[in-house]
């Protein structure tokens, strides 16, 4: 067995640190969303520049509870964690951009958007 069969045999997946790792990069990615594109909206977020900006310290630890739980669920790979974290961000930001901004779907986001969908089916079922 060569060196790059036996790597990819081994990415068994833990289920239950892989679901906890999509469900806390969600939260992360929403909290994100909000922290930076909230000023935007909101009055809140334009005027306590110090409380957005104190958010980043909680979303970095959501995203490395994320992270670790990822790479748990695939025995070490980091790839999957970061190709799955940017899918999630990709299909996040594009339903709260649309939800909360009424931001138009053209047919590049709609492009944009099955890109990463392909790309975190991939990584999930692509043994």
């Amino acid at each position: 067995m060569t060196r790059l069969s036996k790597s990819v045999s081994n990415t068994m997946v833990n289920t239950g640190a892989l679901l906890i790792g999509m469900l806390f990069g969600l939260i992360a990615q929403v909290l994100t969303f909000f922290q930076l594109q909230g000023q935007m909206k909101y009055e809140w977020f334009k005027n306590h520049y110090w409380a957005i900006v104190l958010m980043g310290i909680p979303i970095s630890m959501t995203f490395m509870y994320s992270v670790k739980n990822m790479i748990i669920a695939f025995n070490g790979q980091m790839w999957p964690s970061r190709l799955i974290g940017f899918s999630i961000g990709a299909i996040s930001f594009t339903y709260l951009s649309y939800v909360i901004f009424n931001e138009p779907l053209t047919v590049k986001t709609y492009v944009c958007l099955g890109l990463a969908v392909i790309i975190l089916l991939i990584q999930l079922f692509w043994k």
